[in-house]
Formats: structure tokens, sequence, C-alpha cells
């Protein structure tokens, strides 16, 4: 079912490209389909609308430029890319991610911008095709146009998120020359929630293949509780109340659950998770290294560790866990096991590894929760990342789908919003249920109360790398054991820099090298590509 799923979406590309286009060599048509001659059925309307769904992949996981994921990872405190003895300076651009000093001519910026808007231009384009008729769809179109338009939000999600004021974009028909106008973020929020709002109650009930890897109403629910949860930082008017109800309407469902092992959100073949509310695909064989492809095993771990998993190609090395955010786990906590690379390392027969650059060639491969800072690491320097399973024989490009939203998000969104909200004891059970299967050991660990909650957070903040020292008080954050909640459970998620900024944290403290560079640093400029070429856009102040 997987393979067929994400085939139907690559093909896409190529049935639309007929749609769109003509030519006058030949009557007939033997390598197109023609859309006077295509009557769509049940079994094609997965391939009708999966072309704008594959701008996720670029949008969260792009690996050719930074994207969404490597973007909230590094600019954060939970993860780092340090200069490595094979590498990973890359014209210093991780460190600047890392020093909040990037600029608008940064990978980042113009990756997120591109690909979010080709996926609105998708939308917008098939739209366009089955109002105007050359798409010419008999049944459900309602449906099929109400999911369209929610898939397009998601894409304004990450540009409000990221940028705050862009243009709103509805058609593809534009006169020659356009140029859109600029939205406030306001108003980009207003968009978003009529978006989401009027068309939601059209989608699919179904959980089930065929909305796998689609908006259906409960995944539509979750984008909405996610814009909720984000309302303070987005219009400057927090919207608790409407996030805990949204929530509420994906629990009330009774479709979802929570896996008993976390790790089964992340396994290779992790379709099948009762867990996953909307996902990105990806496949061995359909997804392959073509910039899309989803390379975290390559990008994390040493070139040593291809024996560990008899890869097919050499690892890269390069990301890691920051060593203060991985020193905040309980030692008794699953996730501290499970989702970290850790200690000495092995071949796949049991041999212990050696270590074969910069001052530990030769000597025992032993990833060290320490790091010298982001300018300088060896190769054993930082525990690295293990969340998604890493299979033996692995590809450049791995076969986990990617839980954009899961139902612990869904059980932790309510949580935060109920504890902002003065209802510290439904905080408590809620978080107290999402820890259980992380404290099986030693259950009465995974119990919370409202007022531990209230506690501050145990994140040790504060320049801690080879140059210098410091410690900074954590009095100034409230909520931060939720705060820390939210780390231990969604690490390595690609979500961090939205949770610090929620918290007021991501412009306010220090970790490892990185120093507060100013509050506009929650917004990315908008990129100077864009800026070249529509003359309506502003900059975002302090670029």
């Amino acid at each position: 079912m997987k393979k067929k799923r994400i085939y139907i979406g690559g093909l896409v590309i190529l049935l639309l490209a007929g749609l769109y286009s003509c030519t006058k060599l030949s009557t007939k048509n033997y390598g197109q389909i023609v859309s006077s001659n295509f009557t769509p059925g049940p079994n094609d309307i997965a391939a009708i609308v999966g072309a704008p769904y594959t701008n996720w992949r670029t949008l969260e996981l792009g690996r050719s430029a930074n994207s969404i994921w490597r973007t909230n990872e590094i600019s954060a405190d939970e993860a780092v890319i340090p200069a490595r003895p094979n590498g990973w300076v890359d014209g210093g651009v991780y460190q600047r991610m890392h020093w909040h000093k990037w600029t608008a001519d940064e990978s980042n910026s113009s990756t997120i911008w591109n690909a979010a808007y080709a996926g609105i231009t998708s939308c917008n384009r098939v739209l366009y095709q089955i109002d105007a008729g050359q798409i010419p769809i008999t049944s459900n179109k309602d449906q099929i146009e109400a999911e369209l338009k929610v898939l397009r939000a998601s894409f304004y999600y990450a540009l409000i998120d990221f940028f705050g004021n862009v243009p709103i974009v509805t058609r593809f028909d534009v006169p020659a020359g356009y140029v859109p106008p600029q939205s406030t973020r306001k108003d980009v929020y207003d968009f978003i929630i009529s978006e989401i709002t009027t068309n939601l109650p059209l989608l699919s009930t179904a959980n089930d293949g065929t909305t796998y890897g689609r908006f259906n109403k409960w995944a539509a629910e979750a984008l909405l509780a996610k814009m909720y949860l984000n309302a303070g930082v987005y219009t400057g008017t927090p919207d608790w109340a409407n996030c805990i109800t949204a929530c509420n309407a994906v629990i009330s469902s009774g479709l979802y659950s929570l896996e008993s092992n976390q790790a089964n959100v992340f396994a290779t073949n992790n379709s099948g998770s009762k867990e996953i509310v909307f996902s990105i695909p990806f496949d061995q064989t359909y997804t392959p290294d073509n910039g899309t492809a989803f390379t975290m095993h390559m990008e994390t771990l040493q070139p040593e560790n291809s024996a560990t998993y008899n890869f097919q190609n050499s690892p890269w090395g390069g990301i890691c866990g920051t060593p203060q955010f991985v020193s905040t786990f309980d030692p008794q906590d699953s996730r501290l096991a499970q989702n970290w690379v850790q200690g000495q390392q092995y071949t796949s027969s049991g041999q212990i590894l050696m270590g074969s650059l910069g001052k530990f060639n030769g000597k025992p491969l032993i990833y060290v929760n320490d790091l010298p800072g982001v300018d300088s690491s060896e190769e054993v320097h930082g525990y690295r990342l293990g969340k998604f399973q890493i299979s033996q024989g692995e590809l450049i490009g791995m076969g986990n789908d990617f839980p954009l939203f899961r139902y612990a998000d869904i059980l932790m969104m309510k949580a935060e919003a109920s504890l902002r909200s003065n209802d510290g004891a439904t905080a408590a059970t809620l978080v107290t249920q999402v820890r259980q299967r992380a404290f099986t050991a030693n259950p009465a660990k995974a119990t919370v109360t409202a007022a531990d909650l209230l506690q501050p957070t145990v994140y040790d903040y504060g320049l801690r790398n080879h140059l210098q020292t410091t410690h900074e008080s954590v009095a100034d954050i409230q909520y931060g054991r939720m705060l820390d909640e939210l780390g231990w459970e969604f690490a390595q998620e690609g979500r961090r820099r939205q949770d610090m900024i929620r918290f007021g944290v991501f412009t306010k403290k220090s970790w490892l090298s990185h120093s507060p560079n100013g509050d506009y640093r929650t917004l990315l400029p908008i990129p100077t590509s864009a800026l070249h070429t529509n003359g309506n856009l502003k900059q975002n102040p302090g670029y």
C-alpha cells in the first residue's frame, strides 16, 4: 500500500503535465493522458490531488538546501551542526544559524519560501483545472477541492510561522506580470483559519489507506489546533480555548491512540501506526536521493557507522544533540536511550568500531555527550540522532514516513493550552498519559502533577564551549517544565524553534556557542530573490 501511494504521488506530476500542455505534432497522444480522453474514477483521485503534497517533502526535509526540519533544529537549543574533521562548515551557514546571525541570502529562507509557494501554486493549479473542466471530476468535487484548500492552508502555516507578513495567492490564472500584495501576519492568520474551518466539514472522516498522507477531517483539526496554539505569536492574542476544542475533536473521534512504544511511530515501516494523524510519506524506491530523500541517518552518523548498519553508502557525520539539551533527560527515561545514538559503536557483528578522522583516528569511536563548540568538534563529540529507525542495508534515502502531526502532539497541545488556561489538573493528566510509556521500569516517575508543570525548566542555559562558560537564570521562563516535556517527547521532530518562541526562550537564552542576537530573529528574513521579483514586499524588521 505504501509504495503504491507514493508511486501515485510521483505519477501525478506527469499526469498533470499532460493535462496542461498541448502539441500539434500528432492528432494522437500515446505518451500522455489528454483531458478530453480522461474521466477520472475513484482510483484516480489520489493521483489528482497528489502533486501538491510532494512539495511537503522539500519543505520539511529537503537536504540540498536547508528546510523546515533543519532550520527548526539547529537554530534552537536542541541540536547543532558543528564543524567536523571531515567538513560541515559549508560557508558558515550552520554556525550562523546557531549564532542567530543568518542573512536574507541564506538557503534556509529561500528553500522554505520557494517550497511553500510551489505547493501553493500547485494547489491553485489543480483547483483551476478542476473548475475549468480540464480535470473532469464527476463525483466528490466539493470534498476534493476542500482537501486542496486545506493543503494550501498548510503551506501558508509554514509561511506565517517563518516569515509573518506574506502574500496570499488563491488564483492560478493571474494576469501576466502580476505580483501579489503583501498581507499582514494577522490577515494571513485569519485566512488560514477561515480556509480550514470552512472546508473541514467537507473532508473525509476516514482514517485508512485512502486518506493516509492526506488531509482528512482529523488532520485538518490537528492543523487548526497548531494554528490556535501559536495564535499569541502570530496575532498577539492567544486562543487556548479553540486549541482545546480542535484537540478534543481528534481525541473524541476514537481513531487514534498512543503506541505502547514510542519507537513504533518512527519505525521504517510506520505507515500503519495508530498514532500518526498526518505524515509525509517516504520510500526507498520511490523517493530516491534527489534532494528530497529522507537522509537523517546520513546527516548524523559518522562514516564508520556504515559497518554498523551495512550501509551501501558512507554516512556524512554532521548533526548531533546539544549536550545541554541531552542532559535534561532523566536517566531512566527510555526516550534517552531509544532516541539518541550514544556510547561505543560496533559493527553489525559486534566488533568495536574505531575512528578514522581527526584526533580520534585509530581510537575507539565512542559518542560522548560533550561538544567543544559549534566551531570545533571531533568524531566522538555529541550524541547522534536515532529517533527514526535506521535499518540494515539502508540506502541514502530512508523509508520511514515523517509524522508531521501525531496523537501525542494532540494530547500535549491540549495539555499546554489547559495549563495556560489555569486547568493544571487536566494538563497533568495528559502529560502523565504521554510519559507512561517512557517510564515502564519505574512507573512512579511517569506521574506529574499540576504543581510539577509550574516548576522551572531543568535546562542549564548559558554559554558552554571551549571559549566560555556561563550560567543563566531560568526563573523568567513561565511553564518551563512544560517546555521540557515537549522537548523530551518531540526531540528530533523539527519543531523545537517554534516551541521555544512560544515560551519566550528562543531569543532570550544562551546555549553552547549561542548568545541572544535580537528578538526579531523569531522570523526569518524574506529571501533576497523574492524581494527582487516582487516590489510589493517589504523586508522583515531587523534585516
